[in-house]
């Protein structure tokens, strides 16, 4: 017998695979070890036949796995994923794999075991114990097995000489890396819309579903009621969230009322990721939650899968293979005749779009289960600037201390990180830059440190301009700042900052999620990581900073991305039994992404940015692919830009902008181009695109990246 393997080389374009011969049996989807020139490489086993004509092979080394770690139908979507986004096979089947699993050398992760100590069948009455060794058989023949590093605080040495005399056996237990808190079980009802929107939704089925409610309209109760229906039936189910910081809270929601549940996220460590697949692939749980790589989890009977928040861009992966995990979901739904359910209070354009010409099934909510929905007031900065308290309007100022005053909480929205965006010299103008990217060095007080938030650079800051001497200026805002400038103003004031730079330890997000739960703090400050999903029921006030950091961005979407965050920050405010208020600063009050969100109107703002998309060809009238050429050489980069834009001109399927820029031109000391294509038929343009992407593959000087419809231009 002989098997075709697919050998990890990362570094080159070799997407085939190499026949071997089998000297063992072996099953297609395990890991091997091959000679590979005079390398040992790590490989995935494709296909197992018969030796046509006898050929002189070299033998497979060691098979890895004894259960496939790729079953039939990842086999098959990763074939998809390769061509969907045009990388290698070997890419698509790793990105679906944590690490223990994926085909690499030196990537092993072994498991956790806890020891436990258990009386030997011998006879005790032979022995003789000093005082701390019968302390130690005493607790044995009351308790019967015991951890042995409890039994070690009785004496470590005394447990030790024990075993060595054979009086105690040693047993080793696997225990799990990641282990939920315990929450007790609860029932709900669902109210009569809900009912409805769930009465409409046909298991056993592929159809895509769209569930459009506004914020608190209980979406989470209509997934968790159709999860038990699923899992009646003896199947399993896909959560997916977009935030790292939305599992901890979703994850004790279902735990109230499953069992059974393995989440997956990047926010675990390898040894967490091994134990919840492992779980997983031996069909110990049903329920999987987790970001946008739990949609590879290797389940074989999938029920139903969901994705809440479906408009976050975090379901798009930046980097290769960049595939979206709503496609991967569609695809698995489909595989599985299993019904897909995207929720939103504020659906993407393109999926409200598809839901329009019946592509999706809409299901709506239109009331928020406790009938309360916030008050929605814009603050003209143009106004408050002067007599404002900095960065505060004296409205919001006013509304926080009335909230602290009544023992409620607030959160305060800002989508920028650190104390000020911008340090330059009154004098001369002169902007601390970083010196690997075309960006201003943003400052974070705390370490007094100037940082990049693209390459990671990082210098302290000069009190002074080395040219002018005079003191520098800090411009712009960050949530650093508005915790230090807000805390004098507001008496009482317990504040928590929640944003990348406070949550890079270990359970970070979950820490301070629950010490705002519990009101060890009444001010929450954050970025868009707070603005998504979180529920809690004391808040009744929200603020947003600056509405306009999104809305000046260069992007095609930043209309709509400011829609929807300021209605999902919004939809933070007043989730219990209390009235809530939101209170908007901005410098654009007039501006439709604004005034929509006052009269939570998701559909007339709908109707307005689908006019401005029909007349510039953006999507959901055209598709969008996105070209990156990279390189540390100006002119090689632009030279190329320029060269590929020419040959894709001589395609009549699409339409070509560019080259221009990227709006980050310089990170990192590579020089970005791009070229965008609008298209209608991707059949048209895809021939073109994998020449350019085989012919660049291997290219030292410069790196070509193809992004099809990116959520980012």
């Amino acid at each position: 017998m002989v098997a075709d393997v697919l050998v990890e080389l990362s570094h080159v374009f070799i997407d085939k695979t190499f026949t071997y011969k089998v000297d063992v049996p072996i099953k297609v989807g395990v890991r091997v070890e091959v000679p590979f020139g005079k390398q040992v490489l790590e490989g995935f086993v494709l296909k197992v036949y018969s030796n046509p004509g006898n050929m002189e092979l070299k033998s497979i080394i060691r098979v890895i796995d004894d259960i496939p770690v790729l079953n039939e139908e990842l086999l098959l979507l990763g074939q998809y994923i390769k061509t969907e986004t045009l990388c290698s096979l070997m890419s698509a089947y790793q990105c679906m794999l944590p690490l223990a699993y994926k085909a690499k050398k030196k990537s092993s992760v072994s498991l956790k075991k806890d020891k436990y100590i258990k009386l030997n069948d011998v006879n005790l009455s032979s022995y003789k114990f000093n005082s701390l060794q019968q302390k130690i058989v005493d607790i044995l023949l009351k308790d019967s097995i015991v951890l042995k590093k409890n039994l070690d605080m009785v004496s470590s040495s005394s447990v030790k000489t024990l075993i060595n005399k054979g009086v105690l056996v040693v047993i080793e237990r696997e225990v799990y890396r990641l282990v939920h808190d315990d929450v007790d079980k609860i029932s709900f009802n669902l109210n009569e819309e809900q009912r409805n929107v769930l009465s409409n939704i046909l298991l056993d089925t592929y159809n895509t579903y769209l569930l459009y409610g506004v914020t608190g309209s209980g979406k989470t109760n209509i997934y968790m009621k159709l999860i038990e229906r699923v899992i009646e039936e003896g199947k399993c189910a896909i959560v997916l969230v977009p935030e790292i910081s939305l599992t901890p809270q979703i994850i004790k929601r279902f735990t109230s009322c499953f069992s059974n549940i393995a989440v997956l996220h990047s926010g675990l460590s390898d040894g967490e990721k091994y134990d919840e697949y492992r779980k997983i692939r031996e069909g110990k749980v049903n329920i999987i939650i987790g970001a946008r790589s739990a949609i590879f989890a290797p389940l074989s009977s999938i029920g139903v899968i969901i994705v809440d928040e479906e408009h976050s861009s975090t379901y798009k992966q930046d980097n290769n293979p960049r595939y979206n995990a709503i496609d991967i979901a569609k695809w698995r739904a489909k595989y599985h005749n299993c019904p897909l359910i995207l929720g939103s209070a504020t659906p993407s354009l393109e999926s409200f779009a598809r839901a329009e010409k019946g592509v999706y099934k809409l299901l709506c909510l239109k009331n928020r289960y406790n009938l309360n929905m916030p008050t929605v007031e814009i603050i003209d900065m143009n106004k408050e600037f002067k007599k404002s308290n900095g960065y505060f309007s004296s409205l919001l100022i006013s509304e926080i201390q009335s909230r602290i005053d009544k023992n409620e909480q607030v959160i305060l929205f800002l989508n920028k990180r650190g104390y000020s965006s911008i340090v330059s010299c009154p004098s001369c103008g002169d902007v601390k830059k970083c010196p690997n990217c075309d960006i201003s060095l943003t400052y974070h007080k705390s370490s007094n440190m100037l940082r990049c938030h693209y390459c990671g650079y990082a210098e302290r800051k000069n009190d002074e301009c080395i040219n002018c001497h005079i003191p520098y200026r800090d411009m712009g805002i960050g949530t650093e700042r508005v915790v230090m400038e807000l805390e004098p103003l507001i008496n009482g004031a317990r504040i928590v900052r929640m944003d990348i730079d406070t949550t890079t330890g270990k359970n970070s997000h979950k820490n301070i999620i629950e010490s705002f739960a519990r009101g060890d703090y009444n001010i929450l400050v954050g970025t868009q990581m707070i603005a998504k999903g979180l529920d809690f029921p004391n808040v009744t006030l929200v603020g947003v900073i600056n509405a306009d950091i999104s809305l000046n961005f260069p992007d095609y979407r930043s209309s709509e991305n400011t829609f929807e965050l300021l209605n999902q920050v919004a939809g933070r405010s007043g989730r219990g039994d209390k009235h809530g208020l939101v209170l908007i600063q901005t410098f654009n009050p007039d501006h439709y992404a604004i005034s929509y969100t006052k009269s939570n109107d998701y559909i007339g703002f709908y109707n307005e940015e689908m006019k401005i998309r029909n007349k510039l060809g953006y999507p959901p009238y055209f598709y969008i692919c996105l070209i990156r050429i990279i390189s540390s050489d100006y002119d090689i980069s632009s030279k190329v830009s320029i060269k590929l834009s020419s040959f894709l001109r001589k395609n009549n399927g699409c339409i070509v902008l560019g080259p221009s820029m990227c709006n980050m031109f310089k990170v990192n000391n590579k020089y970005h181009f791009q070229i965008i294509l609008k298209y209608k038929d991707k059949n048209k343009i895809v021939s073109d695109l994998v020449k350019i992407n085989e012919h660049y593959f291997n290219n030292k000087s410069v790196k070509v990246e193809i992004d099809f419809n990116p959520m980012k231009l």
